[in-house]
């Protein structure tokens, strides 16, 4: 076990050396180059990852069991695409024309300004779909106050760059378990900032089981909890391509259950979220990330 472990490290570590080494030769590309590049990366990894696109075909079957085997390893292959179109894109993000490259559906951030505006927070809830780093950053652009409850990536000098990257448009990082993070995202939310929350991941922390995809999953309750515990207001923001090189972003409310008992409030509130996540899954389905075992833990 300990060899294993050894050659995990060192896989890592060369990983990460590699990535230092790249990115400041991919951060001068111009930005439809970069997303070419990305793509063509990316389908590269569908086929050299074989464990990965496994995964996302068993998934994609479990999600779409109607569908025909070609539909899913079309979608899959075209979801890793979109994968290497968005890390790609992040290397150049700071060069990125934001109100040119990333839409607002019409009425989202009247909707989003409308709630800030009542000053109690607002909950993002949201999901790993298109560039979500972009869908933060648009939404700072905008002079909102914007932070986002993230999980440390497993390499240091790796949570540094996110957060650089995230500081230097606006965007305050709340890494999930560092002291003093449960106090911030509080108090950022009291004074009436924007808080996002991507929730679609199956993690070791506190959840509810709600449906997904027609199957029970493991998702975050923290979100919904902090919105019925200080009546913060909640919407569902996401972000998806219209072109290669082109997003936009939506933004509807979600309304808060209301009842006396907090626990079944949080756990309809995060259904209703879940629920919200689906249907914009089963609209961009090339855009999510299949290869993720959202249901890997079971009631």
């Amino acid at each position: 076990m300990k060899k294993v472990g050894l050659v995990k490290r060192i896989r890592r570590e060369l990983r990460v050396r590699a990535l230092l080494v790249a990115l400041p030769i991919l951060s001068r590309l111009p930005h439809r180059a970069a997303v070419r590049l990305g793509a063509v990366l990316g389908v590269l990894a569908w086929y050299a990852i074989p464990r990965h696109r496994r995964l996302a075909l068993r998934h994609l079957a479990m999600a779409f069991p109607e569908k025909s085997e070609d539909w899913r390893r079309r979608v899959g292959r075209a979801s890793f695409a979109n994968l290497g179109r968005s890390a790609l894109e992040l290397s150049v993000a700071r060069r990125i024309d934001l109100l040119g490259s990333v839409t607002m559906a019409e009425g989202s951030l009247a909707t989003l300004r409308a709630l800030h505006a009542e000053g109690h927070g607002v909950l993002a809830f949201s999901c790993h779909l298109g560039n979500w780093e972009l869908l933060a950053r648009r939404v700072a652009s905008a002079d909102l106050p914007v932070a986002t409850i993230a999980r440390e990536a497993n390499d240091p000098r790796l949570t540094a760059l996110l957060d650089e990257g995230r500081r230097s448009t606006g965007i305050e990082s709340l890494w999930r378990g560092k002291a003093g993070a449960i106090r911030r995202i509080v108090e950022h939310l009291q004074a009436g900032g924007v808080l996002a929350a991507l929730i679609d991941q199956d993690t070791e922390v506190a959840a509810h089981f709600v449906p997904f995809f027609g199957r029970p999953a493991r998702t975050p309750r923290a979100p919904a909890d902090l919105v019925i515990r200080y009546g913060t207001r909640a919407i569902f923001a996401r972000i998806h391509r219209v072109a290669p090189s082109v997003h936009q972003v939506v933004i509807d409310r979600l309304e808060v259950p209301e009842g006396a008992d907090a626990d079944e409030r949080s756990r309809k509130l995060t259904a209703a979220a879940t629920e919200a996540i689906e249907a914009a899954i089963r609209e961009h389905p090339e855009e999510w990330v299949w290869m993720h075992e959202r249901w890997r833990k079971q009631p």
